[in-house]
């Protein structure tokens, strides 16, 4: 999706949920300024282009493909907030933790306070949570776009 493309989902996003703009725009102000370090973006791509990636949800087969993720440890792995405590409980370390907060919060300071990159989206509904960040959460530095959202898209293209 190009950035264009994105202004026009990110405005049915806003009508379909009654999400406002302005909150949006407070709650990523407001995360820049908590953040007490940055992480380049060279550095998730390192973890990331042109490799195998498993990218982790919490959805009903989690539990079933610990013993997979186990397997590959080496393999970076992306998860989702609502999967990283049954990642951590079960000796798996997440890479990348992508969240907006609204995952297990012991898990995601456990996660946090290690060198796993915590890619945090700041939305309106969100606000009284990014407090957070202040213990150990990181996000991107050197990605510099001027869009109206704070939601870092990580998009990982083959080499020709």
């Amino acid at each position: 999706m190009t950035i264009r493309g994105w202004e026009s989902k990110y405005r049915e996003i806003l009508k379909e949920f009654g999400y406002s703009r302005k909150k949006d725009n407070q709650s990523c102000k407001l995360l820049d300024s908590l953040l007490p370090k940055k992480t380049r973006i060279t550095k998730i791509k390192d973890l990331i282009e042109n490799k195998p990636v498993f990218v982790v949800g919490a959805g009903p087969s989690l539990h079933s493909c610990i013993p997979i993720l186990k397997k590959h440890r080496k393999i970076t792995k992306i998860v989702a907030d609502g999967a990283a405590r049954a990642i951590i409980e079960n000796g798996l370390k997440p890479d990348i933790v992508v969240t907006d907060l609204d995952g297990d919060i012991k898990s995601l300071k456990k996660a946090g306070k290690t060198n796993t990159i915590m890619i945090i989206h700041a939305h309106g509904d969100n606000t009284e949570k990014l407090h957070f960040v202040k213990e150990g959460f990181t996000t991107l530095e050197d990605l510099q776009m001027e869009i109206d959202v704070c939601f870092w898209l990580i998009i990982s293209r083959p080499k020709k």
